[in-house]
């Protein structure tokens, strides 16, 4: 596809996309600030604050990624009664993000607050309470599921960071509601259990995680190691594809006939974070869309790219994405 094709894809059918995004939703908070001096009362660096943003995270940010591409998109997973939450739900709405599916808890909103000095984090503090949810508020979550699935969905999105929604039990459930009304699920995986993500259609993990269920690491940079890896991903979990992102060294889509390996033109790595959500949100959004595997790899390649660029997390748009392509 050339860039006038894609164009027409987004002005048509991305803006026709209906997708769910399930799983852990977060807040990211940045503090930025100037470090000039350490503390009398502590050795201890002092940041004068300059400014502050707030951002969706997480599964929050993946549904912000396809929001402002312009699919219709909702979210689901659980939240706190609590000022965090009061500020998601602003910046959800903001983003005209279907929120109905966010169950309420007794537990904080997850948030992961930052303090920056220039682009260097030097450290964060994490709000969060990793508690068991009960059966009841699975239940709700999985209700609403269904009921989405019933009023049509394109695509969903599982999104895993290991905060409380996505058990064994819950994944299987919403894998197995997807397949009997005909939709794909792309998983973003985190940890070592993902035997949990069985029959999924799709897994977009980055070279950090596969390394982390392997024997043997491999290299961002080895083509042919990305795609042994990516066919025992497959094999082991029994996984359709595999999506996975390489950093610098771009993506690499292994699926059951073919494997596709898309160099990125980015030539340094400013700021990763969020650079997987991204790549969650564009290549749910092609298929979405009805286009081939193949072709949401390359332009959730180019996503990944300019995502590289920025700092902090940050929410792709098509203009973005349509200015990075080449003629």
């Amino acid at each position: 596809m050339n860039k006038t094709e894609w164009k027409n894809f987004f002005d048509t059918r991305a803006a026709r996309c209906n997708v769910l995004v399930i799983g852990d939703i977060m807040m990211d908070k940045y503090y930025y600030g100037d470090v000039k001096k350490f503390a009398s009362d502590a050795p201890v660096p002092v940041a004068k604050i300059v400014r502050r943003k707030n951002s969706l995270g997480a599964a929050a940010n993946i549904a912000n990624n396809l929001a402002n591409l312009g699919c219709k998109t909702s979210v689901a997973g659980f939240v706190g009664d609590d000022h965090n939450f009061e500020t998601l739900s602003t910046q959800l709405q903001k983003s005209g993000i279907d929120q109905e599916g966010l169950i309420a808890t007794d537990w904080p909103t997850t948030t992961k607050v930052r303090v920056m000095s220039g682009h260097v984090q030097m450290f964060r503090m994490d709000f969060e309470d990793l508690a068991p949810r009960t059966e009841e508020q699975f239940d709700a979550l999985e209700s609403f599921v269904e009921r989405r699935l019933n009023d049509s969905l394109d695509a969903i999105v599982l999104a895993d960071y290991e905060k409380g929604v996505c058990t064994e039990r819950f994944c299987g459930a919403v894998i197995r509601l997807a397949h009997n009304h005909g939709v794909p699920v792309v998983v973003m995986p985190y940890g070592q259990q993902w035997i949990k993500y069985s029959q999924a259609d799709y897994i977009t993990p980055n070279v950090a995680k596969v390394n982390k269920i392997l024997l043997s690491p491999i290299k961002t940079d080895d083509d042919d190691a990305a795609e042994r890896a990516g066919r025992y991903i497959m094999r082991k979990f029994n996984i359709r594809s595999v999506l996975a992102t390489r950093s610098a060294s771009g993506i690499t889509l292994v699926t059951e006939d073919d494997v596709h390996h898309l160099p990125t033109r980015v030539q340094e790595v400013f700021d990763s974070a969020g650079a997987g959500d991204t790549v969650a949100a564009v290549f749910a959004m092609a298929l979405a869309g009805g286009l081939k595997p193949v072709d949401g790899a390359y332009i959730a390649n180019i996503a990944a790219g300019i995502v590289l660029r920025k700092s902090g997390t940050y929410a792709i748009t098509r203009d973005d994405i349509l200015n990075d392509m080449a003629g």
